[in-house]
């Protein structure tokens, strides 16, 4: 077996684990914005399960810490090539064989998604540093807004939902980046706080490896959160969009999920500490999720 092939199995049995904690643990909250949640379909939840494992392995792929960038790209190759069918990892192939039990015109565009998510990874393997907020934005063109798009394509979902999910799952990454500000930029050296944003504020990529947010860089994430507030604004009519009664109870959960992680970081320190959602949180989530979907 050769090196490449070790780490695609190694990377294999990483998101076979997390695949499984999230069918049985979702509801529980084990992520922030679970995708392969108990509220969608019986009837969706093997292509919704198949893409989950796809995103994760490419995921892991390009932050694999220490790994070297030709390797890390070859094998995010390998990966789009199995999404049309050709040799290559197994979660490719499932997600190819996945998406062929559907509609071909919503299953052109759900591959679509897929190969999206790609080239946020390509650039991650690089380590992202975002330059300003339109660059950050550009960023979650290809590393979120895909998640929501593969989600409307497989439930057949009219094109005017696509403006407010591509702004919630924007608005999901950067307060996911926002928790991990501090692992993002020491394991993986990115940054994805805005760059011009740093620079006016005082702040620089030092201040990300220290125990506490100094107040430039505070200024900068509370710049960040109050952008986040428009993205809410532009996603909140997403839940009433989604003709698909289970989808549209996802969207309202996690739209509800979404609004409490930015409170939850307003006025923190996430150098300090990590800052989570909490239990209640997601218990309440589902009773608006519930109350979406009617």
């Amino acid at each position: 077996m050769t090196l490449t092939e070790t780490r695609e199995a190694e990377i294999d049995n990483r998101v076979h684990r997390a695949q499984r904690i999230a069918e049985l643990d979702s509801a529980a909250g084990a992520e922030n914005f679970p995708v392969a949640s108990r509220l969608l379909p019986a009837r969706h939840r093997k292509r919704v399960i198949a893409f989950y494992r796809y995103a994760r392995y490419a995921d892991d792929i390009a932050d694999t810490p220490r790994a070297q960038r030709a390797e890390q790209l070859a094998q995010l190759d390998r990966l789009e090539e199995a999404l049309v069918g050709r040799d290559g990892p197994g979660v490719g192939m499932d997600l190819f064989r996945a998406l062929g039990e559907g509609r071909a015109d919503c299953d052109k565009m759900a591959l679509d998604a897929a190969r999206q998510l790609l080239v946020a990874f390509r650039r991650d393997v690089d380590g992202t540093r975002c330059a300003d907020w339109a660059d950050l934005m550009s960023y979650c063109d290809h590393s979120a807004a895909p998640v929501g798009r593969f989600l409307l394509a497989i439930h057949g979902e009219d094109s005017r939902t696509y403006p407010p999910s591509d702004a919630l799952c924007a608005v999901l990454q950067v307060l996911n980046h926002c928790q991990d500000i501090s692992s993002d930029w020491q394991n993986l050296g990115r940054r994805y706080l805005p760059g011009d944003w740093m620079q006016e504020e005082g702040a620089d990529d030092h201040n990300l490896s220290r125990s506490r947010m100094p107040p430039p860089l505070q200024r900068v994430l509370e710049r960040t959160l109050q952008s986040c507030d428009a993205l809410l604004d532009r996603a909140a009519p997403l839940p009433r969009l989604i003709s698909a009664r289970g989808l549209r109870a996802q969207a309202g959960a996690t739209l509800f999920l979404a609004r409490r992680l930015r409170a939850r970081l307003h006025g923190a320190d996430p150098l300090a500490r990590r800052v989570a959602l909490q239990r209640p949180d997601f218990l309440r989530a589902g009773i608006v999720g519930l109350w979406s979907a009617r």
